[in-house]
């Protein structure tokens, strides 16, 4: 089984190649190769399938480091992206698409290199996210937690997001308060839990603690998910373009004003060849 390693800024992915319609690997299979012990190791496993809608060049799947699959990520779509580049699937100058579980997703290189994807429209009725316990959007809901209760947003971008917004990042909890939310009944299928700290209105802090895989370096739906949160918030200006650090690296989130689609740029880099026997 061939495959490739590759990061978007520290989230780091192993990428299968199924377009010739092999099937994906096994739930045990995919946790196997993410162990970083005695595995390939990474948060997610990518594979890249043939196209399942009219104009796009290819597919992906993404499946989590203890082998669940997943929706969306952010990040694995420029690797994706990077990679169909690299093999000649898609064009290196001007727009492509990709299908990804949650829908078509185009892609585009900005000036400096960097693939941009269309994340789509952030979600944020309750059902669609899902949110059980609410009817209505609210910012913040307040979700009953131990004996009190924690003010978190969300939002969908093809998977679940709740956001918490605190003073000081370093000093927070995330993994405690994560593990605690992503197995509250009002999560039906779990969530990706970020905490964020504000510095500008177009500069943002970001930590991410992701369903099925744990604290990672970077989440790129994560990064679109609190950018559209806090630009609801009137807490930055999405429209303007956002810088979120995340501890592995720096995307850029932009809404544009006219459809309200979200774009997400940042690296994507190879980082070796392999094959598991």
């Amino acid at each position: 089984m061939h495959f490739t390693k590759m990061h978007g800024a520290g989230n780091d992915f192993v990428v299968l190649d199924l377009r010739d319609g092999r099937p994906p690997p096994s739930a045990e299979m995919c946790a196997r190769l993410a162990d970083r012990h005695f595995g390939v190791g990474c948060d997610q496993l990518l594979t890249i399938e043939p196209p399942r809608t009219s104009g796009s060049v290819a597919a992906y799947r993404i499946w989590n480091a203890d082998g669940s699959s997943a929706g969306q990520c952010g990040n694995g779509a420029r690797c994706v992206a990077a990679w169909l580049v690299r093999a000649g699937a898609a064009p290196a100058a001007g727009e492509f698409v990709i299908d990804s579980p949650s829908g078509r997703h185009r892609v585009l290189r900005d000036d400096a290199g960097q693939f941009m994807i269309d994340m789509g429209i952030p979600r944020f009725a309750p059902a669609d996210i899902p949110l059980h316990g609410f009817s209505e959007p609210q910012d913040p809901y307040l979700v009953p937690l131990g004996e009190g209760q924690v003010a978190i947003g969300a939002v969908s971008m093809g998977n679940p997001h709740a956001l918490l917004e605190v003073e000081a990042l370093d000093d927070a909890d995330l993994a405690g308060i994560a593990v605690a939310l992503q197995r509250h009944p009002a999560f039906p299928e779990s969530v990706n839990v970020g905490m964020a700290q504000v510095l500008a209105p177009d500069h943002l802090r970001l930590r991410v603690y992701e369903r099925g895989v744990g604290e990672t370096l970077a989440c790129g739906s994560g990064a679109c998910a609190a950018v559209a949160i806090l630009d609801r918030r009137g807490r930055v200006q999405a429209t303007h373009g956002v810088r979120v650090s995340l501890p592995g690296g720096i995307l850029t989130v932009r809404r544009h004003a006219d459809d309200g689609h979200v774009w997400m740029a940042g690296p994507a880099v190879f980082v070796f060849e392999g094959a598991w026997s």
